[in-house]
């Protein structure tokens, strides 16, 4: 049906459309009555164009100062101190360098600068912080009232009168007030004060209405987009402040703020290098350089919104907001919206192509009223006689005709999409998902395969040490009781190692909370680690002060595993690590035995231990081994060893599943959702957490990342359908996954993820989901979706309301080109045959709000219902406005049609109404059977398939306030404003014939959707997900 219409200029990508498609279908929308609202949610890729402009300088200015930076280096030595004068403002805030001065050393990477002020001590110094302790909270106003705040300067919102504006820019309705204005004019001429004022009045204050009712749902549309646009932005970093560490706020950063980075955080603000280790920033954001850029203390600047791919480190804030680069380029960026929806663009597409039709039907209308009135001058023999009468004839002609155009061109269509997306995002925010970009939210309600991960999604994410393997002993150390020597039945010099190798191989810290607690900083595995470790009786800070870190490898998940190299006070280097056991397997080559001592790691006692590991895992516990390797001299200097380990301990750490994700997962598969656990775990922790959630049917459906990699095309193409679980899977792998899904199968995709490298991935998919919880800000940039709590129960959530936003603009699209159809033939006919159209202006006017903006709030912001998970999803490609919506559309406008016409041509004889009004009546009947027969076909409209349109009318409580207030006002038009509207009061039997002619509808649809369309599949579900319609005696 889409290509009926030939809609293959309004197709754009869910993700990563190109500018030239975008151009293109804008340059085929030629058909708009109001440009500059049709268009408010559409991407400005002009200011997209200036963004990258800014880019490109940003780019420049960084290579020229790289440049700078390595020939300074040449004479570092030789600078010596410079005379500084200050401002009044920096001395008496007890500060030694100017704002400005203090930013341009980072942004021209000025390391000549920077040593002259005496490197980043000298600037703590000045800045009057210690790197320690950092910033004091009662010194926080005072910084921001001289360095500034941590916000970038962003459009001021929209305000209700801006809205009213811009629905007062609709082509027609302006049009229409200029032909009101002439009305007036020749009224008042020709009929005095105040009968001439009645019809032009009429069509101002009907437009007044029009306009405000659009614009307060615009604006209540855009109060919601603000509120979403708030909770993006709410970003947390780590900071040391008052001497203990705490989060805080991205905008609540500081300059003299010691930031604590790790991988996956977006650095976010200027600042100078403290101390770290293997650090790594990608500052492609920023400057569109793809190389990684080594920070260290030769080359200590980092900028604002670049992100931290490897290592962590310690930074102090030197500029914030505005006085950065990514300050500057934000402001632009602000500006150049995000990318529309394929079902904006597409019905965008209808629109245009309807508008035609009904321009071309205006056109004739008033091509054929106009003609039909010059030949009956003719015929009168009055050709050469015009009066003023005759000039508001033709006037009210072609308002009419104007009027056909305003409810022939749906404008409502594409902006109805908007209002169901933004509707649908401020209900997903409140159930813990947040929408990053509208057409997520479409898209996933055509989700056919969802990849997640495991920890934290489908468990619960509060790790525990359940068991212990030392010493070829295991042991059950579940509870939170206190273990001692004795417990672990262990040698006193392997439990000191043991604890060395928990806390000083770890990123988690002990730190205070507000009232004084210790709490526990860093990720779930690390801290149920530190933990035990503190069960054991350790004490981390002790051990970390008795040592010097040479080097840390932090963990990540190509590497999986964490090394640390430390030198002690009493002479010696060891390194310790830990990690996957087949990767810390290879890298030992001893253990220690049951007496405590070193022995070798021979092939069999791999495999007794391998047997170990798969225990553990077996009863769903995420494995970890523990290594330890004395380092001498001979080794290079601060280098980690990758070989040589011994073999100290296999931890097996409990995560248990969520409650309620077996069911939520049930569901899925009801929906026709496909859901594989994607983990780096190992496949029997894997296969057993995946069974419990009832994903893996059978073992052999089970499969390893590295496995799955190594296949070729055709034997992926083989299993891909059958694959349940991939473990042991590197970021590379579940990239290959997803991207070989929608290539081969054409699967709709959706994939979560939390670390940095799972990026890529997020990117590729249809959907990606970010952890909010568990996710770094790299994940959540490239996702489409971030899930707050982390719970895969939600991720069901947001697919059920992509389905319902999907049905909800099918149910609106059938609505409104049905009053579409209706109108516009009517109209014309009529004007054919008896030389008049039987709605006036005013008529037509409200019409449009009910099924534009009132049509659009009652259908399209429905709330989703269980039904939607029992139907399999859209696929891709499939037409919007189908077989089952045409036929409702043909069935409700013949039926229409014929009862209209019957009254505009024989109604008065069937209605006996006779007298001077017998027309004023007969008219009025017309136009409020017309309205009747809209409304009750807007609770049609709730069910494309089904007979029983009642379920949960009534707890959908828009769209019983659209009902009520549309009936309600039907009866102050025709009661009350008769004046204006061209009606007239009618008797209360009339009342009853117009409601029972709307009504009549009801029973139209039923028999209409007994007729079988398409080709049906078995006892299939329909294309709107519900099950078939039952016949026979099921229909009763």
């Amino acid at each position: 049906m889409d290509r009926l219409l030939n809609l293959k200029e309004f197709e754009v990508e869910s993700k990563h459309s190109s500018e030239a498609a975008l151009r293109r279908w804008r340059e085929c929308a030629t058909i708009v009555r109001n440009r500059r609202r049709r268009f408010r949610n559409t991407a400005n890729l002009d200011k997209r164009s200036q963004a990258e402009q800014q880019k490109l300088k940003i780019k420049e200015k960084i290579r020229v100062a790289l440049l700078v930076q390595k020939a300074a280096l040449q004479f570092i030595d030789a600078v010596g101190p410079t005379d500084y004068k200050l401002s009044n403002e920096v001395r008496e805030a007890n500060f030694g360098i100017e704002p400005d001065d203090l930013a341009s050393i980072i942004h021209g990477r000025h390391i000549k600068r920077l040593k002259s002020h005496g490197g980043v001590e000298g600037i703590a110094l000045k800045v009057t912080v210690s790197l320690t302790e950092g910033v004091r909270s009662d010194n926080i106003a005072t910084r921001q009232k001289i360095y500034g705040f941590n916000h970038y300067t962003e459009k001021p919102p929209r305000t209700f009168w801006m809205f009213v504006w811009d629905a007062f820019q609709d082509l027609t309705l302006i049009i229409l007030m200029i032909c009101a204005v002439i009305s007036i004019g020749v009224g008042l001429a020709t009929e005095g004060w105040p009968k001439g004022m009645y019809d032009g009045a009429g069509i101002l204050l009907s437009i007044i209405l029009v306009v405000l009712v659009t614009a307060i749902s615009d604006y209540r549309q855009s109060l919601q987009f603000r509120d979403l646009d708030r909770e993006k932005k709410k970003i947390s970093v780590q900071v040391t402040r008052d001497g203990r560490r705490q989060q805080v706020s991205i905008y609540d950063l500081v300059v003299g703020d010691v930031v604590h980075l790790g991988i996956g955080n977006q650095v976010p603000a200027d600042g100078l290098f403290i101390l770290g280790y293997s650090l790594q920033i990608d500052e492609s954001s920023l400057s569109g350089e793809t190389d990684l850029v080594d920070i260290y203390e030769q080359n200590p600047f980092l900028l604002s919104g670049t992100k931290v791919r490897d290592g962590s480190a310690k930074m102090l804030v030197t500029a914030v907001g505005m006085r950065t680069e990514w300050g500057k380029l934000m402001e632009t960026l602000n500006e150049a919206g995000e990318d529309e929806t394929p079902l904006q663009v597409k019905l965008n597409g209808v629109a245009t192509i309807i508008g035609k039709i009904g321009l071309s039907f205006a056109v004739l209308t008033f091509m054929v009223l106009t003609l039909r009135f010059v030949i009956e001058k003719a015929l009168k023999n009055e050709f050469t006689h015009w009066s003023s009468t005759d000039a508001m004839t033709l006037l009210n002609y072609f308002a009419i005709s104007v009027t056909i155009i305003v409810v022939a061109v749906p404008e409502g269509l594409p902006l109805a999409v908007t209002l169901s997306l933004a509707f649908a995002m401020k209900q997903l925010m409140e159930e813990r998902a947040l929408v990053r970009h509208l057409s997520a939210c479409e898209t996933m309600g055509s989700a056919s395969c969802i990849c997640t991960d495991k920890t934290g999604t489908l468990t619960t994410n509060h790790m525990v040490v359940d068991k212990i393997w030392t010493c070829e002993k295991i042991k059950d150390v579940s509870g939170d009781e206190s273990k001692n020597l004795d417990d672990m039945e262990i040698s006193e010099r392997i439990f000191s190692t043991l604890l060395r190798t928990i806390f000083l191989n770890s990123s988690a810290e002990v730190v205070k909370d507000e009232k004084g607690n210790n709490a526990l900083l860093g990720t779930p595995t690390e801290t149920a680690l530190l933990e035990f470790g503190l069960l054991l009786g350790g004490d981390p800070d002790v051990q970390r002060r008795q040592i010097q870190v040479l080097k840390v490898e932090p963990f990540n998940s190509d590497r999986k595993k964490m090394s640390v190299l430390v030198a002690f006070p009493e002479g010696g280097v060891q390194a310790f690590c830990k990690g996957a056991p087949e990767i810390l397997l290879r890298m030992c080559d001893k253990f220690v035995d049951c007496s405590g001592e070193l022995v070798l790691l021979s092939e069999e006692r791999v495999r007794n231990i391998t047997d170990v590991i798969n225990g553990f895992a077996s009863e769903a516990l995420r494995t970890l081994c523990l290594a330890v390797k004395d380092v001498d001299e001979t080794f290079p200097e601060n280098s980690i060893p990758e070989s040589g380990y011994t073999l100290l301990a296999v931890v097996g750490i409990k995560d248990p599943v969520r409650p309620g994700v077996k069911e939520a997962v049930q569901t899925c598969l009801a929906a026709g959702i496909t859901v594989r656990m994607v983990t780096g775990d190992n496949i029997n922790t894997a296969k057993a957490i995946a069974k419990e959630c009832g994903i893996l049917t059978a073992d052999e459906n089970a499969i390893e990342g590295p496995e799955f990699s190594s296949k070729s095309l055709d034997e992926m193409k083989g299993i891909i359908p059958n694959i349940q679980v991939m473990a042991r899977s590197k970021p590379s792998d579940k990239f290959n996954l997803v991207t070989h899904s929608r290539n081969m199968f054409g699967d709709v995709v959706a994939v979560t993820g939390d670390g940095t490298n799972d990026a890529p991935a997020l990117r590729q998919s249809d959907i990606g989901l970010a952890m909010g919880i568990t996710g770094t800000e790299v994940a959540k940039e490239n996702a489409d979706v971030i899930i707050m709590d982390d719970n895969f129960a939600t991720i069901l959530n947001v697919a059920k309301w992509g389905r319902a936003v999907y049905i909800n603009i099918q149910k609106f699209v059938q609505f409104q080109l049905t009053v579409n159809v209706v109108a516009l033939i009517i109209n014309f006919v009529s004007a054919c045959i008896s030389g008049s159209a039987p709605f006036t202006a005013v008529q037509l006017l409200w019409v449009n709000m009910i099924m534009d903006t009132l049509g659009a709030l009652a259908l399209a912001t429905e709330p989703p219902n269980d039904a939607l998970l029992k139907r399999p999803p859209v696929p891709r490609g499939a037409s919007f406005i189908t077989k089952p919506m045409w036929r409702n559309i043909v069935g409700q406008s013949i039926y229409q049609l014929i009862v209209l016409g019957v009254l505009n041509f024989g109604g008065k004889q069937l209605l006996g109404l006779t007298g001077s009004d017998a027309i004023s009546v007969l008219n009025t009947v017309i136009f409020n059977s017309f309205v009747f027969c809209q409304v009750f076909n807007e609770i049609n409209s709730r069910e494309i398939e089904k007979i029983n349109i009642f379920k949960g009318m009534f707890s959908s409580w828009i769209f019983m306030a659209v009902m009520v207030s549309t009936v309600a006002f039907q009866v102050v038009i025709v009661e009350y404003l008769g004046t204006f509207a061209s009606t007239v009061p009618l008797s209360w039997q009339l009342w009853v014939l117009c409601i029972l002619i709307g009504s009549v509808s009801l029973i139209v649809a039923v028999i209409v959707k007994c007729i079988p369309v398409g080709t049906a599949v078995a006892k299939a579900k329909q294309h709107d997900g519900y099950d078939a319609l039952p016949s026979g005696p099921e229909l009763a």
